[in-house]
Order: structure tokens, then C-alpha cells, then sequence
């Protein structure tokens, strides 16, 4: 499939594609530079009075996004869109499900009888709008990447001729601006889905070469859930994976609204860290923890009707300076932390088990807490790795 015809010819829109090939360098975001395009467009005369540009986009929650522009309007409207919108009737039998399912091109006179035109709900809402004339086209990305772009009027008949050919004209340069930026903001997505929004940062800054890293004063999280091995033995593969997911889900979202940073997923565990550099940073990992703990209470409940038996966890938390960077092979890295303080956490959690407790921490962060939340002395006890016995804390908030 191609994009639709253009000519050379000079139509209303040439001003404003050479303010998308050459005054957009500096605008990072596609629905800024969307609601600019039809303002411009407005203004070289082509009557536009609504446009939306649907894009498709990977990211683990949304399939994709929405920016809708009207009249009047100094910037769009973005909405994101579900995974499974293509099974509501909001998108089936709609333009864009048209288009992606090969449409070149969808025209829509909304000043005939309704009952002569296509059968949609959006449809009538544009009409009650006062929208005359609807036209929708695919815009082509690289590789077959299909999207849409839609120009809807108020003018008595309709879009003419000129128009027409003024949008056609404008399309391919939107799809190479539009297509820069979507792959931006794509590979900040992934970055953020799979390291971490503030490695993905530094990743994006140039932080990409083996060794390279800074020595991070944190707290440190470490959860591991109980019993997995016996859950992966015996349940189905997909029931494993559900409960991996409503686990991590219970605490990780707590971890992230605290301020927290989750910088891996380890079968069944997870690593996280609280820099100190944010103010009440320990406090903060402690309200994720009591959060996450009343998540995981939810859970169990809800479990517990299906017949599934609870799920039990330990969390061992220390703080102190950890190396922060990018660790592993010449070809093959892992932006991570590193450090005694890490072992150290791990082996407050998996101490967790022997002393009977869900939340260990350690006498160095128990300090940095000392006044703000109970705790309860456990005692000094051995710590493998650590010649001197550690004094523990445990947290029942």
C-alpha cells in the first residue's frame, strides 16, 4: 500500500510543510506539533474544524493513543486507548478500523441523509457538531507501521477540491515528523517499562558504556515471594503467570507512587532502591511497604475465594552507598546496583524466613526512621557474608 497521491503542485499547505520540515527541530512532542499543523493550516485557508491523528504505540498498558484537535484549540487532547478497544463498538465499524483494515481513503458527506451514509455513532455526533465533510486517511510509518489521520469541516459543502489536495500534500511530512517523535517517546517507554524510569534517563543522556555508573547513597528494598517453587510445580503455567503479575502489581505500584525505583524483577523478586537525596526517602519506602502490605491482604482475599491458598512474602531493607551503572558483558549490559548494601538487604529478606517476621531492617535504617513509625527490636543476629552481628528491626506498619 502507498500513502495517497500528492503532486508537485503549490497548494495551501506548502507554507506549512516547510515549517514541519524545518521549524518543528526543537518540539519534542508529536501532539504539540499536530494541534500547530492545523492551526497553520487553518490560517493558509483550509477550513478545518476538528482533526485527530490515532497512533499505535508498545507500551505493556496501551495499545495506542488519540490526539484531538478542534477549533480553537492551542493544543490537542491526547487519550490513551485500551488493548481491547478493537471489541467495542466504539471502534468497530468506525473510520479508524476502516483505514486499518486497508481503506486508502474514507470520505464522508455528513450534509446528506444520514440514512445514505455509513453507519456509525461517530457519525452523528459529528453532525450534531455541525461538521459537513469527514475524510480519513492511513499515514505510513517505516516497515508498514500503519496510523491514522482524520480532517473534519463546517463549511457549506464540504471540503473542495483544493483543500483536498492541500491535506493529501501534508500527509507524507507528518508521517516522517510524527514518526521521529512516536519512536522517541517509544524508546523512553520501553526504557522506562524494562529499567526503570530514571536509568531510562540516563540510558537516553549517553550512560551506555560498560563500568560507567555513580555511587548512589540509597535504601534498598529487596522482596521475594514464599513458597514458588512448590506454586510453579503445581499450578498451570498461565495461573503462575496471573499471580506473578497480581503479586508484582500489589508491590510494585505502592513502590512507584512513594517515589521508589524498581530496577529489576528476579523470578519471583524484585530490587528496589530510595535515594536519599529525596526528602524522607526511608519514610517513603516505609509507606510503600505498608501499602504494598495491605495489597498483598487484598489479594490473598480475593485469592481465597477462587480456592487459591495465600501468598507469603518476605522484605529485607538496608541503606547505605551503592554502585549504580551499567554491569555485564562487552555486548549484553544491565543498569543495576551493586555493593555490600545490596547483600546486605538480600540478606535481611532471606532472614525473613528463620525469624518469623515479613519486614527485617537493618540498625543503620532503622536510625534514619527512629521516631517516625514502631518498630520492633529483634536482636543482634548473624548475617552471612558480615563478620559482626547485625542488630535487626522489624516493621508490622
Amino acid at each position: 500500500m502507498t500513502a495517497p497521491p500528492t503532486n508537485n503542485a503549490p497548494t495551501q499547505a506548502d507554507g506549512v510543510i516547510d515549517w514541519l520540515t524545518n521549524g518543528t527541530r526543537d518540539e519534542r512532542f508529536i501532539d504539540n506539533i499536530f494541534a500547530q499543523m492545523c492551526i497553520r493550516l487553518q490560517q493558509a485557508g483550509v477550513p478545518l474544524k476538528r482533526s485527530t491523528l490515532h497512533v499505535q504505540i508498545n507500551h505493556p498498558q496501551w495499545l495506542g493513543a488519540r490526539m484531538f484537535w478542534s477549533d480553537g484549540m492551542q493544543g490537542s487532547e491526547i487519550a490513551r486507548v485500551d488493548y481491547d478497544v478493537r471489541e467495542r463498538s466504539e471502534y468497530i465499524g468506525s473510520p479508524a478500523s476502516e483505514i486499518i483494515e486497508g481503506a486508502d481513503e474514507l470520505r464522508e458527506n455528513l450534509e446528506r441523509d444520514p440514512s445514505l451514509g455509513r453507519k456509525h455513532a461517530i457519525y452523528g455526533e459529528m453532525r450534531a457538531n455541525g461538521l459537513t465533510d469527514y475524510v480519513a486517511w492511513p499515514l505510513y510509518h517505516t516497515l508498514g507501521k500503519q496510523h491514522v489521520v482524520t480532517f473534519a469541516t463546517d463549511r457549506p459543502g464540504g471540503f473542495d477540491a483544493a483543500h483536498i489536495a492541500a491535506l493529501r500534500k501534508v500527509l507524507p511530512v507528518l508521517a516522517l515528523v510524527s514518526e521521529i517523535r512516536i519512536k522517541n517517546r517509544l524508546a523512553r517507554t520501553l526504557l522506562e517499562t524494562y529499567v526503570g524510569s530514571h536509568a531510562g534517563e540516563l540510558i537516553l543522556a549517553g550512560a551506555t558504556r560498560r563500568g560507567t555508573g555513580t555511587t548512589v547513597r540509597a535504601a534498598i528494598m529487596i522482596c521475594d515471594l514464599r513458597d514458588f517453587t512448590k506454586i510453579s510445580d503445581n499450578w498451570p503455567r498461565d495461573d503462575v503467570i496471573d499471580l506473578l503479575n497480581d503479586y508484582f502489581d500489589a508491590m510494585s505500584e505502592p513502590i512507584a507512587r512513594h517515589g521508589g525505583e524498581i530496577l529489576k524483577f528476579i523470578g519471583d523478586g524484585l530490587l528496589a532502591i530510595f535515594p536519599l537525596q529525596a526528602p524522607n526517602a526511608c519514610a517513603n519506602l516505609l509507606l510503600a511497604v505498608s501499602e504494598a502490605r495491605g495489597a498483598m491482604a487484598a489479594l490473598n482475599e480475593r485469592n481465597n475465594g477462587t480456592g487459591r491458598a495465600p501468598l507469603n512474602y518476605g522484605i529485607g531493607v538496608h541503606v547505605g552507598d551503592v554502585m549504580y551503572g551499567n554491569i555485564g558483558s562487552t555486548s549484553r549490559l544491565d543498569f543495576t546496583v551493586i555493593g555490600p548494601a545490596v547483600n546486605m538487604a538480600s540478606r535481611l529478606e532471606t532472614l525473613t524466613k528463620t525469624l518469623g517476621r515479613t519486614v527485617l531492617l537493618s540498625r543503620d535504617f532503622a536510625e534514619l526512621v527512629e521516631g517516625k513509625c514502631e518498630l520492633e527490636r529483634v536482636g543482634k543476629h548473624e548475617v552471612r557474608g558480615f563478620s559482626d552481628p547485625i542488630e535487626l528491626f522489624a516493621y508490622h506498619g
